[in-house]
């Protein structure tokens, strides 16, 4: 697999456009298109889903795309290890999950471009660390909380469903709708008491834990999702995001870190970057 050809393929993603990418790379747009077919041919998977106007990222894609950001990344960290010398500089980082691969995979690139010699460590939140991202209710005791995100959740819907001709989804909606329970998920911790309370009665066809495969499900039109609001859903052609007819249905994400460590260069560092995406 060439490197180049991942970052034709991440500029393709970020640009949801094959000119654009290949204006972006200096490269002829038939050879990056060429890049991307070969790229699709050695992973037996399709990236992209072709339109009248640019492109959308399949859910092969979407997967690649973390892969590809973090690949390049490591790459250019050897490049540079063997260019300048760096001091090195650790930092665990702990994440819960569904936190939306497109933005956290440019924070982390940021975070590592600001800090050459970055040895970063994703792990759980619940594990040792030097920070979270997290909601508030994880915080412990004596962290303070950098909001980050604000993220409102929509149902998710298979393209063509009936209920996508609705601007709003009602509770009485969910009545037998074919819906996919997704755990953690604070939406579905709200809602489905509701549902119960009011003798709505869903059909549950799946169980899982990650986003991906919930959207996965959705655009093979196996079931509709709770799912937050991500931009880069907004612009997929497989499925259509609807607001539901409930308050609530949200959640704050943010970065928890000690006060005693905020002191060290990579918190200060990762600090910053939340703080510009709160107010941006």
């Amino acid at each position: 697999m060439d490197i180049r050809h991942l970052k034709y393929f991440v500029a393709v993603y970020e640009q949801g456009s094959v000119s654009a990418a290949s204006r972006q790379c200096f490269v002829a747009q038939p050879s990056l298109s060429a890049a991307i077919r070969q790229l699709e041919q050695q992973l037996n998977v399709t990236l992209f889903l072709r339109q009248p106007k640019g492109v959308t990222p399949t859910e092969d894609g979407e997967r690649l795309y973390g892969h590809a950001c973090r690949l390049l990344g490591q790459f250019q960290a050897l490049q540079r290890s063997f260019t300048e010398p760096v001091d090195k500089v650790r930092c665990r980082l702990g994440l819960i999950r569904a936190l939306g691969v497109e933005r956290m995979s440019d924070l982390l690139r940021q975070f590592s471009l600001q800090l050459p010699g970055l040895e970063l460590q994703l792990v759980e939140p619940e594990q040792p660390c030097d920070a979270r991202i997290i909601t508030p209710e994880l915080l412990k005791s004596g962290e303070q909380f950098q909001p980050m995100y604000h993220d409102h959740f929509q149902l998710a819907l298979p393209a063509g469903h009936p209920l996508a001709l609705k601007q709003r989804i009602s509770l009485q909606d969910f009545y037998g709708l074919a819906l996919i329970k997704r755990t953690p998920c604070e939406a579905w911790q709200k809602l489905y008491p509701e549902l119960v309370r009011q003798g709505i009665t869903p059909d549950i066809r799946a169980d899982i834990h990650t986003i991906e495969y919930a959207l996965g499900l959705v655009s093979a039109g196996v079931a509709c999702a709770l799912v937050p609001d991500f931009e880069q859903l907004r612009q997929r052609q497989d499925l259509v995001l609807r607001p539901i007819a409930m308050a609530g249905l949200e959640r704050r994400i943010g970065l928890a870190y000690s006060p005693v460590q905020a002191s060290g260069l990579a918190l200060e560092t990762l600090l910053r970057l939340c703080q510009k995406l709160a107010i941006s």
